[in-house]
């Protein structure tokens, strides 16, 4: 099996390539367009802030290519929320993969922003939470959420919040809002059952 990291300057890749390592699996970083659409799994994890990320895809002309792909994709954190319409954060267009808009946690409202930390994952039923406890817990950085929709397959929630969408999917997209190489025995095997399991 092929497996990818997409490299656009993201944050947040070693640690994801070193957690795929300890499942036995040796991926390639990289950002040529032929590379990716050959691969028989796509990862695209990420760190950092909206627009700059979304401008460093289109400088790569992945924004074109990503939303072509008809392999199993899975996007963690920013990934996750780069696969949406649009960010509040500096006002970004995004991919537009899937149908939600990221907004920020209202500051005033929530203990601390980011939202950081251990917190619950309450899933459906979907091959990539294959064998996961039915609250499991899974760590979190962000301060920009997507809300919960027909393509939710967890949800958390964030004290006096709104749950908010912790995994999502569209057809072969696939993405988590939290961390799977930060989670443990669950976030690997989170990405096992993505390996493994999807598509």
């Amino acid at each position: 099996m092929e497996v990818v990291v997409i490299d656009y300057k993201g944050g947040n890749v070693q640690s994801l390539l070193f957690a795929l390592e300890r499942l036995g699996v040796r991926a390639t970083l990289t950002a040529d367009a032929e590379h990716i659409r050959r691969a028989d799994r796509v990862l695209f994890p990420g760190e950092g802030e909206a627009s700059s990320a979304m401008q460093e895809l289109r400088a790569q002309g992945l924004d074109k290519l990503l939303p072509t792909l008809t392999q199993p994709f899975l996007g963690i954190c920013l990934g996750m929320q780069l696969l949406g319409r649009y960010s509040e954060e500096n006002d970004t267009p995004l991919l537009g993969i899937l149908s939600f808009d990221v907004t920020r946690f209202p500051a005033a409202s929530t203990p601390k922003v980011p939202h950081m930390g251990w917190n619950t994952l309450h899933a459906r039923r979907s091959p990539l939470l294959a064998g996961l406890p039915e609250e499991a817990y899974v760590y979190f950085v962000h301060s920009y959420r997507a809300p919960v929709g027909p393509y939710t397959l967890a949800e958390a929630r964030y004290p006096e919040q709104a749950p908010f969408s912790a995994a999502v999917q569209a057809g072969n997209f696939y993405g988590v809002q939290f961390h799977t190489e930060k989670s443990g025995q669950l976030g690997e095997q989170i990405l096992a059952n993505f390996l493994l399991r999807c598509g």
